[in-house]
């Protein structure tokens, strides 16, 4: 189901934006490739990394935050339910 491609990505830069939060690359040394400001919903990927880092740091963000859902279109809403089932199985 996870394609390591940039149009996955795409997919999981559109679920993260119909949410309330934004997501930012920049470049940073925080130590997970990653930093969530939880007040202020803000998102921030080192910009360095590449496409399968980015969607494995993206998926890992997915899985401990919660998104308001109301706001997802039809197929962001399939994919983010497909994710959160596959997360249950592992």
């Amino acid at each position: 189901m996870i394609k390591y491609t940039t149009q996955f990505l795409t997919k999981l830069e559109d679920l993260i934006a119909e949410s309330d939060y934004t997501l930012r690359y920049e470049k940073g040394n925080f130590k997970s490739g990653y930093c969530v400001l939880k007040d202020q919903k803000i998102i921030i990927v080192n910009k360095f990394y590449p496409t399968e880092g980015k969607i494995n740091t993206l998926l890992d963000l997915l899985k401990s935050i919660s998104l308001d859902t109301t706001r997802f279109s039809e197929k962001s809403l399939k994919l983010h339910e497909e994710l959160f089932q596959q997360s249950q199985a592992a």
